[in-house]
């Protein structure tokens, strides 16, 4: 899995590429908390080039969501396709986030 950032103020653009399974997910989980601990409270995450995400990558994705919103943020997710797309809509996540 790969994560590319770029910073705007209070706004992060975070592209993911690749599979999101338990262990991407953690590392993904610390690379983003800092990053809303930093103040980047409102974090894009682009998901056009992940090709799978399992429930640890979904239940990430909502802890993080949480812990953004408690500090007036949240995410955006963008780019879903495919079985991604899927998996968000089948569990009902994508009613969680803001989904472009």
């Amino acid at each position: 899995m790969e994560v590319k950032g770029l910073q705007q103020e209070k706004e992060r653009f975070v592209t993911l590429a690749g599979s999101m399974y338990e262990q991407e997910a953690a590392e993904i989980k610390t690379v983003l908390s800092r990053y809303i601990e930093e103040g980047m409270v409102c974090q894009r995450l682009d998901f056009s080039a992940v090709d799978y995400i399992d429930s640890a990558g979904l239940g990430m994705l909502v802890t993080l969501q949480k812990r953004a919103a408690q500090r007036g943020g949240g995410l955006v997710i963008s780019g879903l396709t495919g079985l991604v797309k899927e998996l968000f809509v089948l569990t009902r996540v994508n009613r969680v986030f803001e989904v472009q």
